[in-house]
């Protein structure tokens, strides 16, 4: 669904910013048409007392959860308090907790030690040589 999104290119905002509106016939009525017609987006509403009434004006503080009003404002307390503070608290929580990514921290101290150690030892901090050349045992001649 996403991969079709850049297809929509400039047309995206237009179809965003414009408002559903009504449509009017200008043409000449033909024999048969009679008057200028309308055409309306939506279907109006009836006018009996019997159809249904918004939850907002039984409830002013409806916040869409249920009509009932108790239970839709204890889901709403109920939705928040684990869409906010749980989520941010848990989620905070593991976040910092989150392991030493790239192993950063560690070769910090790795580093620091390593001087430190040097230092003490009196050698010098950086040598030349990446390994230490009397460490390495290299193949005698004749073995190859």
């Amino acid at each position: 669904m996403l991969t079709r999104l850049p297809r929509l290119g400039v047309s995206l905002p237009r179809l965003l910013c414009n408002p559903p509106a009504r449509f009017v016939s200008q043409s000449k009525p033909s024999g048969s048409a009679g008057t200028a017609s309308v055409t309306e987006l939506h279907p109006p509403e009836e006018k009996s007392g019997h159809g249904e009434v918004s939850p907002y004006v039984k409830n002013p503080d409806y916040h869409g959860f249920s009509r009932d009003p108790v239970v839709d404002e204890w889901n709403m307390r109920v939705g928040f308090f684990f869409g906010i503070s749980v989520a941010l608290v848990i989620g905070g929580a593991f976040i910092h907790y989150l392991p030493d990514h790239g192993m950063r921290e560690w070769a910090r101290r790795e580093a620091e030690r390593v001087v430190l150690q040097r230092e003490q030892e009196g050698a010098p901090l950086l040598s030349e040589y990446y390994f230490d050349p009397e460490k390495i045992v290299l193949p005698s001649s004749g073995e190859q």
